[in-house]
């Protein structure tokens, strides 16, 4: 019986050399031979074992999974888009020093250079003006041309008689401007689907102020009386026909007019030549038409008194006031601001005008005023200033060199006085610009010097630039009283009676 026994334990083997040709060999196995395997073997391990092995098995996954990261970054995924989200962030913080890029829209790429062209010419403007080189990038428009197509005729023609000085003076100059909204109000018409209160502000009466503005710079009476008009419009009920809306307006310009200048003008000019007494010598400053009817009523009145005028460039206005008061019959000696000195100890009061009244007290009016005034103070004369309300603002002024108008060039020399500059021409050094003219002969036997190239003389020059400001600041201290519609009083109440006329 031990022939077959041998014959079947010796069966296995004979299959066992085939199992390294086939990979699912192992797997394979008979039951029968693992069993004495499994006899043989060690006990099972104890449950401190189990937890020694699980933990060693702990340790070599993570061992694993370190040494695998690696090359999964190389080969891509989400470990490379990580990766790449650290490569910016570095690359943004590196990036913090530069300056950002101005995000525009496509249409705009092509202005990019074109406005940084204009900064830095307008940059060079800045130096040429030294402390009031800021005044010089102030737009200035001489002509229709550019005009906005919203532009009202009336306004139009405003703004090149602003421009060319034909309408000068703050109360003149907001008449106009009220005049002209008046015809630009009649013709307005409420497009559909709009209310006037909101459409007439914003699209219709704004480029017609930017328009006056690029003229010559609002006072601040237009300012005053722009804002006044603007509060009356938003208050409209949109209910109101546009007919009668557009009647109401009107008629609150002209009762605007009526009672913030005319009225307040006429109790001024009473209160004011109460102050004159006979054998008074009133010195003025350029022209202002307040002090001019208060001179003319008190003229009226029989009060004999002598009026010094004393004026200055650029524009002169004080040859208008002097003209008007000889034909009047009153006895008048004109000064110009370089005789201011002398005429001084000839007066015994001091009528101003004023362009306006800061906050502060101090007075924002022509060129040459706060040296007049100081003249006075050092005489001990009495400083009067005669103002309308309107013309009182909630504005601070410590100097004139913040806020301040520039005066054309046209104006600093006159026509006479250009015309005496034009032999020296000749002299002018040879890099200068007005030369090239001499090369084209034909140019130059076509076109003679006139008075106008002596300003592009000045204009072409780079050592050289025109500055005349139109407007200084005059201390409070300097002044004695202020005369206005609600009375006398002194610098210091200027942002009460603000205060009461704007509420009103």
């Amino acid at each position: 019986m031990s022939g077959p026994v041998e014959g079947e334990a010796a069966a296995p083997p004979a299959v066992t050399p085939q199992a390294p040709n086939d990979p699912a060999a192992p797997a394979k196995t008979d039951p029968k031979e693992t069993k004495p395997a499994d006899d043989g073997a060690s006990k099972k391990p104890s449950g401190a074992e189990l937890k020694k092995l699980k933990q060693l098995e702990k340790q070599a996954k993570r061992a694993q999974a370190k040494a695998i990261v690696p090359p999964a970054t190389q080969q891509g995924g989400p470990p490379k888009e990580n990766q790449k989200q650290r490569e910016q962030k570095q690359s943004q913080k590196k990036d913090e020093s530069r300056p950002l890029p101005i995000r525009r829209r496509p249409s705009q790429s092509n202005a990019v250079p074109q406005q940084q062209a204009k900064k830095e010419s307008t940059r060079g403007q800045k130096n040429l003006g030294l402390f009031f080189g800021h005044l010089y990038s102030q737009p200035r428009q001489h002509s229709m041309v550019g005009a906005s197509k919203d532009v009202h005729p009336a306004v139009l023609a405003l703004g090149l008689q602003y421009s060319s000085y034909v309408i000068c003076g703050s109360t003149a100059r907001m008449v106009a401007m009220l005049l002209a909204f008046k015809a630009v109000i009649e013709s307005y018409q409420t497009p559909v689907g709009t209310s006037l209160a909101r459409h007439l502000t914003n699209h219709h009466l704004s480029p017609q102020i930017d328009y006056l503005r690029s003229c010559r710079p609002l006072s601040i009476s237009m300012g005053n009386a722009i804002r006044w008009l603007k509060d009356l419009i938003i208050k409209i009920d949109p209910s109101t026909p546009e007919a009668e809306a557009k009647r109401d307006l009107v008629e609150e310009i002209d009762m605007f007019i009526r009672e913030r200048v005319t009225a307040a003008q006429k109790l001024i000019r009473d209160q004011a030549a109460t102050k004159i007494l006979p054998g008074d010598v009133i010195l003025t400053y350029a022209s202002s038409s307040i002090v001019e009817q208060t001179l003319l009523q008190a003229h009226k009145a029989g009060v004999p008194f002598t009026v010094i005028v004393v004026d200055s460039k650029p524009l002169f206005e004080g040859k208008t006031l002097a003209r008007k008061l000889a034909n009047q019959g009153i006895t008048v000696r004109y000064y110009l601001i370089t005789g201011a000195s002398h005429a001084v100890k000839d007066a015994s009061k001091v009528f101003l005008g004023a362009h306006a009244m800061m906050s502060n007290g101090r007075l924002y009016s022509r060129v040459g005023t706060a040296l007049v005034s100081m003249l006075a103070r050092s005489h001990s004369l009495p400083v009067l200033v005669l103002c309308e309300s309107v013309k009182f603002t909630e504005k601070v002024a410590l100097d004139s060199i913040v806020g301040n108008e520039v005066a054309p060039a046209s104006e600093i020399l006159s026509e006479a006085e250009r015309a005496s500059l034009l032999p020296l021409e000749p002299h002018l050094p040879a890099t200068h610009p007005s030369k090239n003219k001499a090369e084209d002969k034909h140019a130059a036997d076509d076109a003679k010097s006139g008075p106008l190239d002596v300003i592009k003389w000045v204009e072409g020059s780079d050592n050289l630039h025109h500055l005349q400001v139109l407007y200084d600041v005059t201390p409070a201290e300097y002044i004695n009283m202020v005369i206005t519609e609600y009375g006398s009083l002194p610098p210091s109440s200027v942002p009460v009676v603000h205060r009461l006329s704007t509420n009103t």
